[in-house]
């Protein structure tokens, strides 16, 4: 499964959640897909080394990285970047999407600058 396999339903809902942030942009790269907020990256979905899975990455706030790892499934530890402090969500038919977007929101808040910061507070 590569990149462009991923269920469009799935692929539907992230860039639902994540493009309606202030100049948040898609882009292509790495085999996964991230969303970039002036070319910082605070989310990306992509499929695990096997290709069977389906997950997100994202910054998480200061000690929550560690709240969300004692929850289990379906967070995890994403090798890359968690060392930094990012969350992994695994993305399957049960995934609950308003979580999803809370962890999204909190991670574009900690890449964006205060202008954007400030347009999201507008629109809430």
């Amino acid at each position: 499964m590569t990149p462009e396999e991923i269920p469009s339903a799935w692929l539907g809902e992230v860039r639902r959640i994540c493009l309606a942030f202030p100049d948040a942009m898609e882009k292509e790269t790495w085999g996964i897909r991230p969303f970039v907020v002036w070319d910082m990256i605070f989310a990306a979905i992509g499929l695990g080394d096997s290709g069977l899975t389906c997950s997100m990455s994202m910054k998480a706030p200061l000690g929550e990285q560690e709240i969300l790892l004692a929850t289990g499934h379906p967070c995890f530890y994403p090798m890359c970047v968690g060392v930094r402090g990012w969350i992994g969500v695994f993305i399957d038919g049960d995934t609950d999407w308003t979580e999803v977007a809370e962890l999204v929101e909190d991670s574009y808040r900690m890449t964006a600058t205060k202008r954007e910061i400030t347009l999201l507070d507008r629109v809430a």
